[in-house]
């Protein structure tokens, strides 16, 4: 697996589970999710299922899109793909693009990512390019341009996005040198 693009960060291999990690939410709920075109019975709803043994199948030609299409602008942080190539072979994506922007007007390709038979989860952290800084976009596209095997319909089994998760009392700007007796009350039980 290699990834080019304008972000330097590597993506990384989850295997069968995914444990996310404590800083970050999963945000996938709150996009309205899109694809270019679907199989009967292999719709958009299958991605976002938590199942792996069902999948999105895509019907038609190259490139095939799926769209994410958020209400208001979202930090965008990690992608987790699940892909199975023992499973579904030529129908297992081998090369595909990240894009982000405002509407599909604007779309910038941030990403490009080469996989070489992948097997459980894919984490794709998305940083912009200075340091530490996350994606903020409305949109989020991931373009499948080709599939291993030189396969013409593409199966995705599962997709999850990740945003930071940040510190309520932080947002709200107060002093974190706060007493214990203090911050005992800060929270809601």
């Amino acid at each position: 697996m290699s990834r080019t693009g304008p972000a330097s960060a590597s993506f990384q291999k989850l295997g069968k589970n995914v444990v996310p990690n404590k800083d970050i939410r999963e945000i996938g709920g709150q996009a309205v999710w899109s694809v270019t075109s679907a199989k009967p019975g292999n719709g958009v709803e299958l991605l976002r299922d938590g199942k792996t043994d069902t999948y999105w199948q895509s019907d038609g030609t190259q490139p095939h899109l799926v769209n994410m299409q958020f209400q208001k602008k979202m930090l965008i942080q990690e992608l987790h793909l699940y892909l199975d190539y023992r499973l579904d072979e030529s129908y297992t994506p081998s090369k595909i693009a990240i894009r982000a922007g405002n509407s599909f007007y604007d779309l910038k390709e941030i990403l490009h990512i080469d996989l070489d038979e992948p097997h459980g989860w894919i984490s794709i952290p998305l940083k912009m390019e200075r340091e530490g800084e996350h994606l903020k976009a409305l949109l989020l596209q991931i373009a499948v341009l080709s599939n291993h095997q030189n396969g013409r319909d593409t199966h995705i089994r599962q997709i999850k996005v990740f945003g930071p998760r940040m510190d309520p009392i932080k947002a709200l700007g107060y002093d974190l040198s706060l007493s214990r007796d203090v911050l005992c009350y800060a929270y809601a039980r």
